[in-house]
């Protein structure tokens, strides 16, 4: 008696069930992905995808060259572009604070959130980097602490120049939007800082607690 045939699955068919079944497993892993099963992959790899101009800049001279082009732009719009219509010195001042602190929060912040390579990374350059209802007065009221600062160095200047030069009645610094952009940088940087050194103090005195 013979034996029974084997029977064969056709090339064809064959190969379409391994290739719907490829695909499935594809999904099902890209569904199933996290951080922690996800395999490692190098920055330089990551390059290759990411679009963008070819000239790549260091990430603190992004941030040094954001916060210096909005507190000018603050100043351009704000001051100079209010100037004619609100003649008073303290009103020109206290939108000069609203704005800077209204575009810190609204502008600047997001920014630094939106092209961070990993969440949180971008924090260090922001003095309120929780994102919520709470940034935006906390903001507003660092930019007048800024502001302040930034007026007593314009104040502080002046005064030099008019000692050194006898011209008393006369402003040889004026506020405009590149000096008080690199000033309200310059201030800002340095308030980071001392943020940042106070954090570390805790931490360690946490440490030590425990």
């Amino acid at each position: 008696m013979a034996g029974k045939r084997k029977e064969t699955v056709p090339e064809k068919e064959r190969t379409t069930a391994e290739y719907y079944h490829l695909n499935t497993k594809a999904v099902e892993d890209l569904a199933g992905a996290t951080p922690e099963n996800s395999p490692k992959v190098s920055e330089q790899e990551l390059r290759k995808y990411r679009s963008g101009p070819k000239i790549h800049l260091k990430d603190w001279v992004k941030a040094i060259l954001l916060k210096w082009w909005f507190a000018g732009a603050v100043c351009f719009f704000f001051y100079w572009g209010l100037g004619l219509a609100v003649q008073n010195q303290e009103n020109q001042l206290l939108i000069l604070g609203l704005g800077l602190g209204f575009v810190t929060d609204l502008l600047v912040n997001n920014i630094f959130r939106y092209y961070a390579k990993t969440p949180g990374a971008n924090d260090r350059w922001m003095m309120f980097g929780k994102k919520g209802f709470v940034s935006l007065p906390l903001n507003i009221l660092y930019s007048f602490v800024l502001l302040a600062l930034v007026v007593m160095t314009y104040n502080t200047v002046n005064s030099i120049i008019a000692a050194s030069t006898g011209k008393t009645e006369e402003v040889a610094l004026g506020v405009e939007p590149i000096l008080f952009g690199l000033f309200t940088l310059g201030w800002d940087l340095l308030l980071l800082q001392v943020k940042e050194g106070l954090r570390r103090i805790v931490e360690d005195a946490k440490r030590k607690a425990e």
